[in-house]
């Protein structure tokens, strides 16, 4: 699989299995833990294929000023892939793990999907780990009246026997995985490059890869964000694909309404489906360099109204 240059491959153990994350430790970056850098940890979303390689066209551009820690998720890519039915509880606790296995201070998590609505339960009971979110597509597949899990493909999914010849056949091969990404995943089908097909690719072909993806799939690991949403107080910035093929951007407006304290940005690129940092990712670059400093001004802020009131 595909490794930036400059970026070297270890790993975490976890009592799920180990995680597998990629780091800024060799030349030119050579970024440690005693670097005394901020840190910049990407977790990428979950669907058929899905790996760290979803954030690799973006964080090599933070690798110079930054310590950056990029995950391979519990059963995608290359960490364990456990013979289990995922549940969101799961990836909650991966998370937390991850962060504090591999950091030793507050960091800044850039999420993407239904990993970012994990996270943001993750930062509601651990905000001390957390300097601030900067999230994609941040929805978990259930808000505002919407049920991921009662569409039909998803209820197929559930059926014994046709799951797995649903993903053997229709995730886990080339045709598959680029048909998805033309169709569903990006805006424009002519952003998809043979390099991209290949990772997610390895991805989903991994040993026992099926049962993360059909966890996913099934809905198993869906949940309504706005039932949290209220509770959380880092300082978060949406980012949106107006052409996102599950959840809309209205969705993030309505996230930032039921929470505008925490939520200080939510911004929509037109023209660009479910993962930006695949389709555009020089964007989405300059997007997360413009948002860091606002969110660590609101970090500075908040922290200064708690020391105030005590």
């Amino acid at each position: 699989m595909y490794i930036p240059s400059g970026f070297s491959q270890k790993s975490t153990q976890t009592h799920l299995g180990y995680i597998v994350y990629y780091t800024n430790d060799r030349s030119p970056w050579n970024v440690t833990e005693a670097s005394n850098k901020e840190t910049l940890v990407f977790l990428h979303g979950l669907g058929g294929g899905s790996s760290a390689y979803e954030w690799s066209k973006v964080y090599p551009a933070f690798a110079a000023e930054y310590r950056i820690i990029a995950p391979d998720m519990l059963g995608w890519g290359r960490s364990a892939h456990p013979e289990r039915n995922y549940q969101i509880a799961d990836y909650v606790t991966i998370i937390e793990k991850i962060i504090e296995n591999t950091c030793n201070e507050p960091v800044t998590v850039i999420a993407s999907a239904l990993t970012a609505a994990f996270t943001i339960r993750v930062a509601i009971a651990r905000p001390e780990l957390f300097k601030s979110l900067i999230l994609t597509t941040a929805a978990g597949l259930n808000e505002f009246g919407t049920k991921y899990q009662e569409n039909f493909f998803t209820q197929l999914a559930g059926t014994p026997i046709i799951d797995r010849l649903l993903y053997n056949t229709g995730v886990a091969t080339s045709f598959g995985i680029r048909s998805f990404l033309e169709q569903r995943q990006f805006a424009k089908k002519a952003r998809v490059y043979p390099e991209l097909v290949e990772a997610y690719l390895q991805s989903a072909q991994q040993p026992n890869g099926e049962y993360a993806a059909l966890s996913f799939v099934r809905g198993d690991l869906c949940f309504d964000l706005t039932q949290d949403i209220s509770k959380l107080t880092v300082p978060t910035a949406l980012i949106w694909g107006q052409a996102s093929e599950y959840t809309g951007p209205e969705v993030g407006h309505r996230l930032h309404e039921l929470n505008p304290q925490a939520i200080r940005v939510v911004y929509q690129i037109d023209d660009v489906g479910f993962t930006p940092q695949l389709e555009l990712p020089a964007l989405t670059i300059g997007l997360i360099r413009q948002f860091l400093p606002q969110l660590e001004l609101a970090d500075s802020q908040l922290s200064l109204n708690q020391a105030g009131s005590c």
